[in-house]
């Protein structure tokens, strides 16, 4: 009994690498090169043998996908077939393909690509089978994959070669079905709602939408900068003004930031904005989009994220962030009006404010909030109110103007999306531009920028308007159990390699 996988311990990669080039050159000179076949007629998957075996038994089929194990007996051959959807078993035999057939498929490797033409039968042990008839080899793996018992464990290598890891680990496949699925299920969602899907660009000459530092680069017919966007925010909004009323974009984001277990410097965002509703209306789509999703796809509402169990059944906590302070840190801002006084009490718990901040009642609470309330809330949470200082695009309550009508949601002490009741003054909107200059001119690159073109917009009239961006990858590690944004991005950025 032998198994190709045992190649690994005799012999290092580079003389793996010799033998599978000769093999291929002698395939080539017999004129038996598999890199000249363009098709093969699939007409069964591993799924469709496994799942219709009653109907399949002893009936011709045509499977195809890669060898991932081989155990010559002799004059029989069993083999793993795997494909998209799963494995199946091979029976190879001697009398069955041929002698020349059964010489040239004994020197197939683990991770070659191979056609396979049989009919559907049960072995004696009861495992469902294909024995063939004919194999053709379709394409030569000239590397070999990992060793079968341990795979591809190593993070770093997993992420550079996401063919390899996606090959070896069936469960990394279903995560990216899962994406895929919740994407879609989203689409599903708005589209139902008459939300219209739309493109914006990815290139502006303005950075605005979100506090982010961006990348930059150089349009060489133009000679200007130009930005790749932070968000897609102001673009939308403009829509909203050319009376579109329902739009939303799914699309990359990039952001010249750290990279940790939960930031990418590019990942995904849904942006959503609908006239003549609120914060509250983006409050029922988030809600319905991720308890819907996790009963559609994971057949239940409750997950299991970062060590914590969450109950994403509708109705989720609503806290104010004066609520969440009072409750987490101990803090009540209600009772206190005085800026210096505001400064003071956090600093009484431990917290300061950023160097670049202005001293102000509105900084101090988000500042309690940031450094201190968000670890905590582990169930889905909404918070709402946040202060103006940091809400430059949303509208200020009408019961108190120090804060905006916006709410973040959290799970498992993490930011999953942020909506607003957009801002629609145009002259209130410059005024806050200007402040975000200002910062800028402090040192504070991740401020906003003046963006004419956007006032311009809203000078023309917008709708009292709600919209909400969620990180499409945060909730796909939410679905999927992920302790990483680097196992749901299917080729995060890497540090490249020396």
């Amino acid at each position: 009994m032998a198994d190709n996988h045992n190649e690994m311990d005799a012999q290092n990669q580079g003389d793996l690498l010799k033998i599978r080039r000769e093999k291929l050159a002698a395939l080539q000179e017999a004129g038996q090169d598999p890199f000249v076949i363009t098709s093969f007629d699939r007409k069964n998957t591993t799924a469709d043998i496994r799942d219709r075996f009653e109907a399949l038994e002893e009936q011709p089929v045509s499977v195809a996908g890669r060898l991932m194990s081989k155990r010559v007996m002799g004059k029989v051959t069993f083999c793993d077939l795997q494909d998209r959807e799963g494995r199946v078993q091979l029976y190879v035999r001697r009398d069955e393909v041929g002698e020349e057939p059964y010489k040239a498929f004994k020197k197939l490797d683990i991770g070659d690509i191979v056609g396979v033409e049989g009919v559907v039968f049960k072995t004696q042990r009861g495992e469902i089978s294909v024995r063939a008839s004919k194999v053709t080899l379709l394409s030569k793996s000239l590397l070999p994959l990992p060793e079968k018992f341990h795979g591809l464990t190593d993070k770093e290598l997993r992420f550079r070669q996401r063919y390899v890891d996606l090959i070896m680990n069936p469960e990394v496949r279903k995560t990216f079905e899962i994406r895929s699925r919740f994407i879609k299920y989203l689409r599903d969602y708005l589209d139902a709602r008459g939300y219209i899907e739309v493109e914006t660009p990815v290139l502006g000459t303005i950075v605005g939408g979100a506090a982010a530092r961006p990348f930059i680069t150089h349009h060489n017919t133009l000679d200007i900068a130009m930005y790749m966007r932070i968000a897609t925010e102001l673009p939308l909004k403009r829509l909203i003004v050319g009376g579109m009323e329902k739009v939303y974009e799914v699309g990359r984001i990039f952001r010249n930031e750290g990279m940790d277990p939960k930031h990418n410097p590019e990942f995904t965002t849904v942006e959503l904005y609908e006239a003549y509703t609120d914060f509250h209306g983006m409050m029922e789509i988030a809600e319905g989009v991720l308890s819907g999703a996790a009963r559609e796809i994971l057949g239940t509402y409750e997950v299991e994220w970062l060590g914590h169990k969450v109950d994403l059944s509708p109705g989720w906590r609503r806290m104010t962030m004066v609520e969440a302070v009072r409750e987490y840190v101990g803090v009540d801002f209600d009772a206190i009006s005085d800026d210096a006084e505001a400064v003071a009490a956090a600093r009484e718990k431990g917290v300061e404010l950023a160097d670049t901040a202005d001293k102000t009642w509105g900084n101090a609470l988000y500042a309690c909030f940031d450094q201190r309330v968000e670890e905590h809330l582990i169930q889905p949470t909404f918070i709402t109110m946040y202060p103006v200082e940091v809400s430059p695009l949303t509208k200020k309550s009408p019961e108190d103007p120090r804060l905006t009508e916006r709410f973040e949601f959290f799970i498992c002490g993490g930011e999953m999306g942020n909506a607003y009741s957009e801002l629609n003054d145009p002259i209130d909107q410059r005024q806050r531009f200007e402040k975000q200059l200002e910062l800028r001119e402090r040192g504070d690159d991740e401020a906003e920028m003046l963006d004419e073109d956007f006032l311009n917009a809203l000078m023309y009239g917008m709708p009292p308007t709600g919209g909400m961006g969620i990180g499409i990858d945060r909730c796909v590690m939410l679905l999927t159990g992920s302790d990483s944004i680097r196992e749901v991005i299917l080729f995060p950025t890497m540090k490249p390699t020396e």
